[in-house]
């Protein structure tokens, strides 16, 4: 039984002394229940602190303790549907318990103390009064899947759409034999396509509907394609109907019409590939199907993709998913429509659950490219990626190193960040990685130290990432030298020389003197030889000058 638990996302483990006894924290839980219920719904499982541990040896459930808890967590909450109460006896012989929190569909749920919160990936997050609104718009979202409207029964959905879902379906490498070996009609309802009262949700609707029934839905939805040239003049547009297609067809009739979304860049000679597309395939496929599995189908509006001459923009009704932003859009899992991303993802159109923008920000730093550009308001989405290349000569390392060297996927990331900054300090890295903690970034570097793909100067905050000179010299890439690289005791030579010839001089004119180096790098290495009696100064703040100190 413990194996079906673990292949669900909506579950929390607990330890039974955590739950019953003078040791238990049933306000914590009851917090618990309330995140489900805002979100999607989920399982709680008691007697097992998480799902790669057993319940301890001999451990037994009393039915009345699980009464009592129930009926504790319903005095503490409010809104929140706690359900099927069941023992299950572990492999082990011990017993452990599960309860059922149902999702609130019309009400938000909040704890007896007014405490509203909400599920997002694996932990709860409190949700704050100005984002009400969201939440309550979210939650209609949510359960817009399984909601029964037209009164639709299977044998009035399109046949050929029917049958054209049931072959992709049975096709899929992605789909267990568990699965394929059920009838139609059990495949239908597992995927959530039919409801148990036999007719059809709206999900249903939306891959085995007529194109009356489609059009039925909510709000009539249009997918837009527009083309522009260099004076943003509008020179194409191509529009498709939602109730024409499911949404497998529909997705691949776009990228069929989408032509310029193929074309590619000549690049020199001098680097590894001679083409680069503007747009990597896997990046436009991903956004692509992102803006047809995350749209809110209960906020009007079409979706668009638009074509600039150095950049596409695809924008769909409804923002990012509560506490979801553009700030840990890597990390924070949240899925609006969790039915309709697992036929994707079963049908082998998508990523799995949360892997879809670290494939992205993967596949931008292959080609060091600029990654994507996110804005999100209560109304809609939108994501903007760019086709020119950061920097050839990154290209030219990142293909050295991805042609030389096992690299993971969060090495990638990391590898094309550090390549194109040419050097970078920990705190900046731990930023463009959308990482809260600096003790996280060792698993995104993870062995490209080790492989001296790139060394490390300084210790803690002032640690700084960069590419190791001596892996690319024996690969003779003829890189150009860069002063942003450049060792401290070479820049601090540099200063003297200049400093030297011209005299007296203020900081930005050092700086620029020395522009390809780094300011940052220019302004501490001149204060620490002021510092050292080195060099003098004259004037005051907004007009000092340094100079070379002289000897007696």
């Amino acid at each position: 039984m413990i194996n079906d638990w673990e292949e669900g996302n909506n579950i929390e483990f607990k330890s039974l002394r955590k739950v019953i006894g003078k040791t238990s924290d049933v306000s914590s839980l009851s917090e618990t229940c309330v995140c489900f219920a805002n979100a999607q719904g989920g399982y709680i499982i008691v007697g097992i602190e998480d799902k790669d541990k057993q319940p301890p040896a001999n451990q037994k459930i009393n039915l009345s303790d699980i009464n009592k808890l129930i009926s504790r967590l319903r005095t503490l909450t409010d809104g929140v549907g706690i359900v099927h109460p069941e023992i299950h006896t572990h492999e082990n012989g011990a017993e452990y318990f599960s309860i059922q929190i149902l999702p609130s569909t019309r009400v938000i749920a909040t704890t007896s103390t007014g405490k509203v919160l909400m599920r997002i990936s694996d932990n709860c997050y409190a949700v704050k009064s100005e984002e009400l609104t969201d939440l309550a718009a979210e939650k209609n979202a949510f359960q817009w899947e399984l909601a029964v409207v037209q009164k639709v029964v299977l044998s009035q959905a399109d046949a050929e759409q029917k049958s054209y879902f049931l072959f992709h379906i049975k096709k899929s490498d992605k789909v267990s034999d568990f699965i394929k070996d059920k009838t139609d009609e059990e495949i239908l309802e597992h995927y959530q396509l039919v409801a148990p009262s036999g007719y059809l949700t709206n999900l249903g609707i939306l891959w085995i509907g007529t194109s009356a029934q489609r059009a039925r839905l909510s709000y009539p939805i249009t997918f837009q394609y527009i083309v522009y040239n260099e004076r943003e003049e509008k020179i194409r547009k191509k529009e498709w109907h939602f109730h024409l297609h499911n949404p497998m067809q529909l997705l691949l009739e776009i990228e069929k019409e989408a032509v310029e979304l193929t074309y590619s860049t000549e690049l020199s000679n001098g680097l590894f590939r001679n083409t680069l597309r503007n747009y990597p395939k896997e990046v436009i496929r991903e956004l692509l199907i992102n803006t047809i599995a995350h749209k809110r189908y209960t906020t009007s509006g079409d979706i668009f993709l638009e074509v600039y001459s150095d950049h596409v923009v695809f924008t769909n009704p409804g923002g990012l998913p509560l506490g979801i932003s553009k700030n840990n859009i890597l990390h924070e899992r949240q899925r609006r429509n969790p039915h309709l991303i697992q036929i994707l993802h079963d049908l082998k159109l998508m990523e799995g659950e949360g892997s879809g923008y670290d494939l992205i920000y993967e596949k931008l730093s292959l080609d060091a490219k600029p990654f994507p550009e996110l804005e999100s308001s209560y109304n809609k989405m939108s994501v903007s990626v760019y086709s020119n290349v950061v920097d050839e000569e990154a290209l030219s390392v990142i293909d050295y190193v991805n042609k030389h060297y096992p690299l993971t996927q969060k090495e990638i990331i990391s590898l094309g960040i550090i390549a194109t900054m040419k050097k970078i300090l920990s705190t900046q890295l731990s930023t463009a990685l959308q990482l809260n903690q600096e003790d996280k970034l060792k698993y995104w570097i993870g062995n490209l130290l080790e492989q001296k793909i790139i060394i490390i100067r300084g210790k803690k905050k002032a640690a700084e990432y960069l590419l190791n000179p001596d892996l690319f010299s024996k690969a003779k890439l003829k890189l150009i030298p860069s002063l942003k690289t450049i060792e401290p005791y070479q820049l601090k030579l540099l200063v003297t020389e200049y400093l030297k010839y011209n005299g007296e001089s203020k900081m930005t004119e050092i700086q620029e003197q020395l522009k390809e180096a780094d300011v940052e790098d220019i302004r501490k290495m001149v204060y620490g030889m002021v510092k050292n009696g080195e060099l003098s100064t004259t004037g005051g703040n907004k007009n000092r000058k340094y100079f070379l100190k002289k000897n007696k």
